[in-house]
This record gives C-alpha cells, sequence and structure tokens, in this order.
C-alpha cells in the first residue's frame, strides 16, 4: 500500500518587534547563575542569555567570566537589532554582577544608567528565637 505524504507548508513566525536605539538590561545575579535580559523601551524582550546557555556547566556557571561570556551574547544579538544605549538594572549578590556589566562595555552597548533592584526587606519576617545552650 502506498502512503500518502503531507504536503503542508511550515508557517514562519515574524517577528513584528519595534527596537530603538533605547533600552533595558535586566542582569540576575545569583550564587549559582547569572541571567540576562535585554528589553526595548516598551519591555518587550530583544534578547537574552545564561552562563548556562553560554555552555557553563556546574559551579563554572557562578563565575564572573560566565557572566561576561553571557552579556556579550546577549548584547550582540540586541545590537544587530538596532540597540545602541541601554539602562542597567541589576538584582542579586552574585559573583557575575560587576563582570556584567564588564560585558557591557566590551560588546559595544553605551549605559546611560545603572540601578541595582536587589529586593531588601525593610524588617522582614519574624526572627528565630534565641538558641539556648
Amino acid at each position: 500500500m502506498a502512503t500518502k505524504v503531507s504536503t503542508q507548508k511550515l508557517k514562519v513566525k515574524k517577528s513584528t518587534l519595534k527596537v530603538t536605539d533605547r533600552g533595558n538590561v535586566y542582569v540576575l545575579a545569583t550564587f549559582n547563575n547569572t541571567l540576562i535580559t535585554i528589553t526595548n523601551d516598551k519591555g518587550e524582550t530583544i534578547s537574552w542569555a545564561s552562563a548556562g546557555a553560554a555552555g557553563f556547566k556546574g559551579t563554572r556557571k557562578s563565575t564572573p567570566y560566565a557572566a561576561t561570556t553571557a552579556m556579550e551574547q546577549a548584547a550582540k544579538k540586541a545590537i544587530e537589532k538596532g540597540l545602541k544605549t541601554v539602562d542597567v538594572f541589576i538584582k542579586g549578590p552574585g559573583s557575575g554582577r560587576d563582570a556584567a556589566l564588564r560585558g557591557i562595555k566590551s560588546a559595544g552597548l553605551s549605559i546611560s544608567q545603572i540601578a541595582d533592584v536587589t529586593p531588601m526587606p525593610h524588617n522582614g519576617p519574624r526572627a528565630e528565637k534565641k538558641r539556648r545552650i
């Protein structure tokens, strides 16, 4: 018996994302990884990268070098789409904080503002009871 072969055309999704020359960079630096998202001025994602997606595994993901590599990858994708100037928002206590900023500069983006948006508790939850020995 002959089998019928489907001749459907694959639909290609076309990007309708508007990229101006200004945008935002969000850096989440945890103890285990560094996550980077680059958005346009409306907050729509242009490109993203992480130390794990850059090819690092295990404890090497948490290094400053991995953060720099990930930032350069994300920034090059954004520059190809037309991004030039960024505001940087850094969150988290990880070692990739400063390295990500160096990666932005080395990729060719100009930084207009740097803000630390790490959440800090004003009082926080109730503390544990004092240990009695």
